[in-house]
Parts: C-alpha cells; structure tokens; sequence
C-alpha cells in the first residue's frame, strides 16, 4: 500500500455526495489518502460537480472507463444497490479493496459472487451500516456476545417513514422488483431504506465482531398503497438458528413518521432506543440497574470510510463485511418469497393528498395496526385485520437464493 492511499467513489449524486463532502473537506488537512476520481453516469446531479472539476477530479460513465486511467487502492460505491454486486466485483478484479454502501446487494447468489472475487482479490471489503461502525453498537455487542444480558428472546423494531411521490420517481429503479432487461431489483423499505435496522438486529447477535446471527425461517406479510411493483409495506417474523425471534415492522405508506425505535429482549434485560425519546441506547436490567451506550448516531455518515481506510492500511479485519451483511440479503430473499405478489391496500382506506409531483398516499389506520402489531408481536393477519393476509413460512438455507426471474413484474395500476 502506497504512502497515500488512493480513493476512487462510484455515485457522486444522493447519498454519494456525502462521500464527495467528506473527500472534498479532507483533502486539504488529511494527507493519508487521496480522492483521484469518481464514477458517474448523471454527473449533473452532483451539487460539488464544479469543485469536483474545479480539483481536476475526473468523473467517468463506468468503472471499467475508470480502470483505463487509475488503479485506485480503495473503490466507494454508492451508486444504486442493484449494481453493487456487479461494480465490487470489477473493483475487486483490478486489485482495489471495497467500501460498498448498504444494502450490500439484492440476492445471495450476488453476495456469493463478491465473496468469491474478494477472497480470489486477497482485498478489504467493508458494506456501509454505518450503526455497526458506531461506538455504541460496538459496545452494546460486546456486552450481548459476553453475556452480560443473558440469553436473547426476541428483538423487534419499528420504522414508520412515509414516502412522497417524488421518493419513488426520483428514479427508475425504485420500487420496482426488476429492471428493463429483468434483473433483480426488490426495492423495499425492508430491502433498502430500512435495511439498517433489520441489519442491526442481525449483526448484534453475532457471535463474533464481524458476524451477524443465522436466519432460520421467515413469515412476512407484504402491501402496498403506492403504485409501484414491490410493497411499502411490510410486517415479519424471523427465527434465527438459536431460537431468537426477530420481529420487524415498517411502512412508507403512513400519515406519521415514527422510529426507528427498538426493543431487544434478554433474559436479564431490555435494551431500548427511540428517536424521539432522546436517541441513546439504554440497558434496563431486571434488577433495576442501568447502563447508557450512547447513541448510534454519535459517529458520523463517513465514519465507515475513515473506519475502513484505517483497517486497509493496519490489516485490521472490518467489522461489517460480507458475512456479517448477507444475513439481511438472506432475510430479504426469503420476505420477497414468503409473499411474492404484495397485496394492495384496500382502495377505500387509501388516501391521496398534497400537490402533483409531491402527493403523499397513505392508508387510514396504518399507523394504529402497525403500531399494534409491533406492541403485541404478532403481525397484522394475526390481530384479525380485515384486509391482513399471512405469507407462507420460508426456511432459510445457508446462502440461499431468490429464485431466477421468469419475467418482469409489470407496475401495479
């Protein structure tokens, strides 16, 4: 490794520019790497664009156009997470090690494919939860893998997000199940705006630093209000290989936004955390005493990057790699199987409102049955909700895989 390490970033524009940020402000006091160039191919999203070719940055259309001109040590990608896989694999071929923003993937035949380039390459990949970089899940999973709360019974969360029609026209890709030429998609909440929180319930049940727990079985109940292929969403139960259950529940289609909040259950304990209830992670023990981990927040977006950057040039191992990532891609796989074709809201309880270009849809009393299926642990078909339906119960197998599309979904009308 080069004095300087060198960082290329594929997305410059959404998330990316975050990354973009935080290169831009480095460079001029941190002289331990270097931004050489991004990948883009809508660079005029990027609102750094002019001080990007201000520093001769150059941006190119493909990470394969990139490899022509630059052997970067470390490739960013942030560009949508259906092109992860194939984008960390190039990288991985031409020798540079991988930050992959979350989710790391679509399917599990994918994250096979980046485990095998990876251990081929002999390079660092790091996947983007940035909760599994934070100092407060760190220590939190420290106490649970030394048993200081004894055995785990049952993790849950719920995150009510509502989403705008601008959220899914910001793009072709979102909210659908596949592309043009039909490749896998499965844009979700579960899958992509949400996958932090699945993730975490996963990764802290590890058993090691750089693991998270084996799903075992998953039931999901999928919907959808917005006119999109896949669902907004979604209520699940997932068993992991120890027993533990695993309950999540999120929506993009409320009238409120509430979460993430969590509750993770041990036999000598709960561990809790609310947004708007002040945002740090709390142990209560059955003996009244207390133990504050902080908030996950407390490190920043790029935390992950600087994390990573240390661990490629100390050969340190990550602390959220593909192993510990592909329980959520597994889990993923699984919901999308358990219910293949999201059931619609029922049309009287949709609401449409606000202005064209920004209309908000949500379903009346969403919130009160999600709410109710997150206190009770049980999903909405077993509070009797009228328009509820059960998905089938999927057991999940090492690295299994959603089966092969047959066609593309056509968008619901």
């Amino acid at each position: 490794m080069a004095e300087s390490t060198s960082v290329a970033l594929v997305g410059i524009g959404g998330y990316g520019s975050i990354y973009v940020s935080a290169l831009l402000e480095a460079a001029g006091r941190v002289r331990e790497q270097q931004f050489i160039a991004a990948v883009d191919p809508s660079p005029a999203l990027c609102d750094r664009l002019e001080e990007l070719r201000g520093r001769q940055i150059p941006i190119y259309a493909s990470l394969e156009t990139l490899y022509e001109h630059h052997r970067p040590d470390l490739v960013v990608i942030s560009s949508p997470f259906h092109l992860h896989a194939a984008q960390a694999v190039t990288a991985l071929e031409h020798g540079s090690h991988v930050l992959c923003e979350k989710p790391m993937c679509v399917t599990v035949r994918q994250a096979q494919e980046m485990r095998c380039a990876r251990d081929r390459a002999g390079r660092h990949v790091a996947i983007g939860y940035q909760w599994s970089f934070s100092p407060a899940i760190q220590r939190l999973k420290s106490d649970i893998q030394a048993g200081l709360f004894g055995r785990a019974k049952r993790l849950k969360t719920i995150v009510l997000w509502p989403r705008d029609e601008s959220y899914y026209g910001r793009n072709r890709w979102a909210g659908r199940q596949y592309d043009e030429q039909g490749g896998p998609i499965f844009d979700s909440p579960v899958s992509n705006a949400c996958a932090h929180y699945l993730h975490n319930m996963l990764y802290v049940l590890g058993a090691q630093t750089d693991r998270s727990a084996a799903p075992d079985r998953v039931t999901a109940e999928l919907y959808r209000a917005h006119p999109i292929e896949n669902y907004d969403t979604a209520a699940l139960r997932c068993w992991t290989v120890d027993g533990v259950e695993i309950l999540f529940v999120v929506s993009h289609a409320t009238r409120q936004t509430h979460g993430p909040e969590l509750r993770y259950e041990f036999e000598k304990a709960v561990v809790t955390f609310a947004e708007h209830r002040g945002g740090e992670i709390i142990a209560r023990f059955n003996d009244g005493a207390e133990r504050n981990y902080g908030s996950p927040w407390e490190s920043s977006d790029t935390g992950k990057l600087w994390a990573t950057l240390r661990a490629i040039r100390s050969g340190a191992p990550t602390v959220c790699g593909i192993e510990a990532a592909v329980a959520q891609t597994q889990v993923t796989a699984a919901v999308q199987e358990s219910m293949p074709s999201p059931l619609p809201f029922p049309p009287n309880l949709v609401r449409v409102e606000g202005e064209p270009g920004a209309r908000k849809t949500w379903v009346e009393g969403l919130e009160a049955v999600l709410a109710e299926s997150y206190q009770q642990c049980r999903l909405p078909s077993e509070l009797n909700v009228e328009w509820a339906r059960a998905g089938r119960s999927v057991d999940v197998a090492e690295w299994r895989d959603l089966p092969a599309p047959r066609r593309r979904a056509r968008v619901a009308s």
